[in-house]
């Protein structure tokens, strides 16, 4: 136990005179938490709404004081005609049109909606607020209560994905980069042949980035929750445990990486190959895996951080128990054993 100790300590040392390395691990972690959290969002705001209206009643008064008081949308211009409307949208003027027609039938106007529909997710999210905010605008308000996320942020869905990309991400490619670049300095060759046992200097190389990926899942949470906002509704015990499940089986893959990578540009690219798009793409991590065709929802059950994301969603924001999340912890730790029993199994104890 004492010579894992210093195996650790010298690989801790290692790892902290790397100022590069460094800044990568806890830097990279804040400038995406406050990219994702502020700049990169899909909340509905400032939409440039153009009024058309022919007949004004008190209906269409109050459906654009409606608006007009909205959070959401800012009335741009009036305009006696829907042509003159679809003009300025294609002269990039607005975004959307709301055109109150009468009808034939006394006592009845048809409300009418022209939108950009060049961006079809942003088109259909304004016209699902428009309809919202003037909902029964000639009657009684219709009240919407939006359980757990009711200011409707994105940070609530970035957060945990964010987290699952960076602590793939930083304990996969670190790790293998770090062994490749022993094994092509000949440092690996001192290490295989000294007394200690080979596995042990595997585990002791891993150490040091399972603090540290602990360090920065701290750093992110604090951040979500002082800066951002974004609730911890579950208990923090939980989301530490499944956490360090979900770090175990980054630093497995980062091993298996090291098998295969004979140089670290090659450990780089199979990092980014089979991590980095697979998370982007396939996790949930943007797009939504009930809203991808069968073939790929059956490639994303292959992607961990699909269910680390999905654990962390319910944990912090929806606060259930560790019950409502069984499936994907069982998951993620038959993963876990997977990954770790071949990555283990195929290290080699003599380098060619």
């Amino acid at each position: 136990m004492k010579v894992f100790r210093g195996l650790v300590l010298k690989e801790c040392l290692h790892v902290v005179r790397d100022v590069r390395t460094m800044l990568v691990l806890f830097g990279m972690p804040v400038v995406l938490m406050l990219l994702f959290g502020f700049a990169l969002t899909n909340d509905v705001r400032n939409v440039r709404v153009v009024l058309v209206s022919c007949h004004a009643d008190d209906g269409w008064r109050y459906a654009v004081d409606r608006l007009a008081n909205s959070q959401y949308f800012d009335v741009m211009a009036n305009v006696s005609t829907p042509s003159e409307a679809e003009r300025m949208i294609r002269d990039q003027k607005a975004d959307m049109a709301m055109v109150w027609a009468s009808d034939h039938v006394p006592g009845y106007q048809r409300l009418q909606l022209i939108v950009d529909g060049s961006d079809p997710n942003m088109a259909r999210q304004w016209v699902a607020y428009a309809q919202q905010t003037m909902a029964n605008a000639q009657s009684t308000p219709v009240i919407t209560n939006m359980l757990y996320n009711p200011q409707m942020k994105s940070a609530y869905n970035f957060v945990p994905a964010i987290m699952g990309m960076l602590l793939m991400l930083m304990c996969a490619m670190m790790t293998s980069v770090s062994i490749v670049r022993e094994k092509e300095r000949g440092t690996m060759e001192v290490l295989l042949v000294s007394p200690v046992r080979p596995l042990m200097v595997m585990a002791a190389k891993c150490v040091p980035y399972m603090v540290m990926a602990f360090a920065v899942l701290a750093c992110m949470l604090l951040m979500a929750r002082l800066v951002l906002g974004v609730p911890l509704s579950g208990s923090v015990v939980w989301i530490i445990v499944v956490s360090a499940i979900y770090i175990l089986l980054a630093l497995s893959l980062g091993l298996l990486i090291s098998n295969i990578a004979a140089s670290q540009l090659m450990a780089l690219l199979l990092s980014a190959m089979v991590l980095l798009m697979p998370i982007v793409m396939l996790s949930g991590m943007i797009f939504p895996i009930e809203s991808m065709p069968e073939v790929l929802q059956w490639v994303s059950a292959a992607v961990p951080p699909r269910y680390y994301i999905e654990t962390m969603r319910k944990l912090m924001v929806m606060g259930v128990g560790i019950g409502e999340v069984a499936r994907e912890v069982a998951i993620l730790s038959g993963m876990t054993l997977l990954v770790l029993t071949v990555a283990l199994g195929s290290f080699k104890n003599r380098l060619e």
